[in-house]
């Protein structure tokens, strides 16, 4: 497996080792050993599935308290897929890094906790699929606006995406209660 790190210390995208034939492939997408020595959680207690349509946008996703952190993969089909550091008082508190996940690609991206989440379904379609570090908790659910100024995540959108009343109505960062936010905890 391969490891990419990212911009933002923590945020990493990996590219499982895919065995092919003429039958087709193989890949493992978890192995706790492997992914615990890259940092990520030895544990995680959700798995979670989603279908979407071209233009699709779904974020700025985070739970606090009970932050997750997310290890997400394409299964079929292409998105643009962002994570956001949310937390207070981090050195790189409302920067994004984006990367492209796909069927084809295999890639996967670990969006750690206290981070926002979002992606843009850039294909005909996409069956997304990703692990949690924590259960979902609607109480502690929150949102950040997709297109904040302040963040000013490079979507690559063509025409207006297609949004949940929730994502649409999501109030910018600079909205949302201090405590409403993670914190940095180095």
């Amino acid at each position: 497996m391969k490891i990419i790190e990212t911009e933002i210390p923590g945020v990493l995208v990996f590219e499982p080792v895919i065995h092919g034939d003429a039958r087709g492939w193989f890949m493992e997408s978890w192995h706790a050993v492997r992914y615990a020595e890259a940092g990520l959680p030895e544990r995680f207690v959700q798995d979670n599935l989603a279908y979407s349509g071209h233009g699709v946008l779904r974020g700025l996703h985070f739970q606090h308290p009970h932050a997750q952190g997310k290890l997400v993969q394409v299964l079929q089909g292409e998105v643009f897929d962002v994570a956001v550091d949310l937390r207070r008082g981090s050195p790189t508190f409302g920067r994004w890094t984006g990367v492209i996940l796909s069927g084809e690609n295999r890639r996967q991206f670990w969006v750690p906790p206290g981070f926002g989440h979002g992606y843009l379904v850039t294909g005909e379609h996409a069956l997304f699929a990703y692990k949690c570090s924590d259960f979902y908790h609607p109480e502690a659910e929150g949102s950040v606006r997709w297109d904040d100024p302040a963040i000013a995540i490079d979507w690559p959108v063509v025409g207006p995406p297609v949004l949940s009343a929730r994502d649409r109505e999501a109030p910018l960062l600079a909205e949302l209660p201090e405590d409403r936010l993670p914190v940095y905890a180095p």
